[in-house]
């Protein structure tokens, strides 16, 4: 997994920076090129020289450093990365990366990667506890980066507490299974649904939904991290255009539907995020309609059920956004639309709902299994949710 893989480590100035020496010596053995990123504070507490005799290349301390084969252009490094690994990552590393600050070798390199990053944190507990870093941290998970540590023990201040560098054997082991992750959905096409579907009322009205978008968001920028061809139909949504996606803009169900119905011809996967709207006016007025005394009556109809509707030999992946009988009310959907996975959630749930930036999901698949999952970054929660689709591809 590691042989002839190439493994970005940014070493950071905490007294942990020792330890780092040991995971880039275990990465070479394993047969992976390190390239080493330190920060001037971490060359303060261990040499570059020290990286060097361990990994045979380079180390970087500077982004104006004239001998590295990566100075003229610092995104050369970002691009030779497989993976990107920061340990030890200090509580001031993790705010300029959450604050998208790249002053230096290592911040520009982790803004310009497109690889999966890892952050390995060491620092007094305090700090690690304290609701900026937490925030930090969080911020980092809801884009994708996996964090691993910190672990409880004795800290160098001689206090005991959760801030000790996680073991070097764990970090190799989040190493593997994002490589592994990198590439298992490699040649496969998935195609993602996002956003609330807006039917319209007269040209100025529509009836819509609270969705933003931003798990159908999570789980195509999953995929596409993951080695998978993605396609995104978006209803209307305020987030940016994802990166190296094909995105198709539509506004009704009727619209999803037919761009479903097409991008699913040649797809491995669908999975349907979007919340569609139910119904739809009957008949739109096509000017606006003016004020009425005592009030307005609109007659609605049902709008098409993609999921049902659509046919092919894909694997399906639905949502149920549910306020009661969570499981029940997915059990029944996963059986009508006929369906191999069905991810519900409860939308009066704090922090679980529509807009939040986090998740709380019950995963059910068709022979009844059903995985409760904790509170989670909306990319986690589609991390675990593509763990399932992969298990899905490969037995299919």
């Amino acid at each position: 997994m590691l042989a002839d893989k190439t493994v970005v480590l940014g070493v950071s100035g905490s007294i942990a920076a020792y330890k780092a020496a040991d995971l880039a010596s275990k990465l070479a053995q394993a047969g992976a090129r390190v390239n080493v990123v330190m920060t001037e504070a971490a060359t303060r507490l261990v040499t570059p020289l020290t990286f060097r005799s361990l990994t045979g290349r380079p180390v970087i301390t500077s982004l104006w450093e004239l001998t590295s084969e990566f100075s003229i252009e610092h995104v050369a490094l970002a691009d030779a990365a497989d993976v990107m690994v920061i340990a030890p990552a200090t509580a001031n590393i993790i705010a300029r990366l959450a604050n998208g600050i790249a002053d230096d070798m290592l911040t520009a390199t982790v803004l310009a990667t497109r690889a999966p990053v890892i952050i390995a944190p060491a620092m007094h507990a305090n700090m690690f506890h304290n609701p900026v870093t937490r925030d930090n941290l969080a911020r980092l998970r809801a884009r994708g980066f996996t964090i691993v540590g910190p672990v409880y023990g004795r800290l160098a201040s001689g206090d005991t507490g959760e801030g000790r560098l996680a073991e070097i054997e764990q970090i190799i082991a989040a190493i593997r299974e994002v490589l592994k992750r990198s590439t298992d959905l490699s040649g496969r096409r998935i195609v993602v649904t996002a956003g609330g579907t807006q039917e319209p009322i007269d040209p100025a009205r529509h009836i819509g939904n609270r969705s933003t978008g931003k798990m159908g968001h999570a789980l195509a920028e999953a995929a596409r991290d993951r080695g998978a061809e993605v396609t995104l139909i978006s209803a209307p949504t305020h987030l940016p255009e994802p990166a190296g996606i094909e995105v198709i803009r539509v506004r009704t169900a009727a619209e999803m539907k037919q761009a479903v119905a097409e991008a699913v011809k040649e797809a491995d996967v669908l999975i349907m995020a979007a919340a569609v709207a139910d119904y739809q006016p009957k008949s739109p007025a096509q000017a606006k309609i003016k004020k009425q005394s005592p009030g307005l009556t609109l007659e609605l109809v049902r709008t098409p059920d993609i999921l049902s509707e659509v046919k092919g030999s894909f694997i399906k992946v639905g949502f149920a956004a549910e306020s009661e009988d969570i499981v029940a009310n997915a059990r029944k959907k996963l059986a009508q639309k006929g369906l191999d996975l069905v991810v519900a959630n409860d939308i009066t749930e704090p922090e679980s709902g529509f807009g939040a930036n986090t998740n709380k999901v019950t995963i059910i698949d068709k022979q009844g299994h059903v995985e409760s999952l904790p509170l989670m970054s909306k990319r986690e929660v589609a991390e675990r949710i593509l763990d399932r689709v992969v298990g899905l591809v490969l037995t299919k």
